[in-house]
């Protein structure tokens, strides 16, 4: 039989009242450190495991983290390398500190009334994947800043916002991938992209524009093209860049499922692999790997965004930071070079890296 230790006990070993066992162990109100460390020590002692219900509702706390994602029909999201690494780092925070995780899908044609969330005690803090630089999310967004709720964006940046964001450093990441081909010796690189209301789509490009800027070749806006993230829309890009192929040499690409579509695309359109362009992707997913050639792609730390974004906003739900001192963090990302990217330079078709021509 197994014996469970009750609050009244650990009051009685503690020398203190119910009343402020209750307060120690939902952390609420004023109390002495002496008297919160001897209730402390005798609830070890004792093995007292306080109930999640009771303790959610002295705390007038859900229990719940929000975890707020895109709504796109017939999409895998789950089985999205993004998502799913995001989800786990999120994931991993939450059961360490005893939260359920609730998922809430944003309709794409309607704005998120995110406070209403917190009105309803449905969660307690909200991590935000996929914002869009739009009017109405916006405003929905500073709405959810005026009323002190604790949220961390993912991904996304707003410029001239005090908001809570963890990031990687996109712009250094595009550098990479765009200054990889360049010492591979290709001069004619265009950049497959994703939607510009994205920050990261905005920052990718800011980064392939530096790198042909600093190696002397200006940027030509007819080499840039745009998909929405999914390989089908690679697949669909590749119809708008072969008429363009005679003056690509490479192609560097927003996201791996984009630039695997693309390399797709590219075959059923008969473009042979003797005169595929190099490609480098970005996220480095672990289909990345498994594509034949196998793709170059810049790494980004997906599972420490989502861990990073979930310690934040249970630190402030702990200690009341406020919205007025953003939290801004950029993790760095690194380029993996495959054979995707490397110039065939012998009579049996292996891929050897090559420095840049000089002039």
């Amino acid at each position: 039989m197994i014996y469970i230790s009750t609050r009244k006990e650990v009051a009685k070993l503690a020398g203190v009242s119910e009343a402020t066992v209750s307060r120690v162990i939902n952390d609420v109100g004023p109390i002495k450190e002496e008297t919160k460390q001897r209730v402390l020590q005798a609830a070890k002692q004792l093995g007292y495991i306080p109930s999640s219900l009771a303790s959610s509702f002295a705390r007038r706390r859900s229990g719940s983290l929000g975890v707020v994602m895109p709504y796109l029909p017939k999409a895998r999201l789950f089985s999205a390398y993004y998502f799913s690494e995001i989800l786990s780092g999120i994931g991993g925070i939450a059961r360490e500190e005893s939260y359920d995780l609730l998922m809430l899908f944003r309709d794409p044609n309607e704005v998120m009334d995110y406070n209403r969330l917190f009105r309803m005690r449905k969660i307690d803090a909200c991590i935000i994947l996929g914002a869009k630089e739009e009017y109405g999310e916006l405003e929905a967004l500073r709405r959810l800043k005026d009323e002190g709720h604790p949220f961390c964006l993912i991904n996304q940046h707003f410029e001239g916002e005090s908001f809570h964001e963890v990031d990687a450093d996109h712009v250094e990441g595009s550098w990479q991938a765009v200054m990889h081909l360049l010492q591979q010796g290709y001069r004619r690189i265009a950049f497959l992209n994703g939607p510009l209301a994205y920050s990261n789509s905005r920052d990718r490009l800011s980064g392939y524009i530096r790198a042909l800027e600093e190696a002397g070749i200006e940027w030509d806006p007819s080499l840039q093209f745009e998909g929405n993230f999914s390989r089908k829309s690679g697949i669909s890009a590749a119809e708008d860049i072969v008429p363009c192929l005679d003056k690509i040499e490479a192609i560097a690409v927003a996201n791996d499922r984009m630039a695997i579509g693309l390399q797709q695309g590219l075959r059923k359109l008969g473009i042979t692999e003797e005169k595929m362009p190099a490609i480098v992707g970005y996220d480095d997913s672990e289909v990345a790997e498994l594509t034949t050639p196998a793709l170059s792609s810049v790494r980004v730390p997906f599972y420490n965004l989502g861990e990073i974004a979930a310690t934040s906003v249970l630190e402030m739900l702990r200690n009341g930071i406020p919205v007025e001192d953003p939290i801004r963090i950029k993790l760095p990302v690194s380029l993996v070079v495959r054979e995707s990217s490397l110039v065939k330079n012998d009579s049996e078709g292996h891929f050897t890296p090559q420095k840049i021509k000089e002039d």
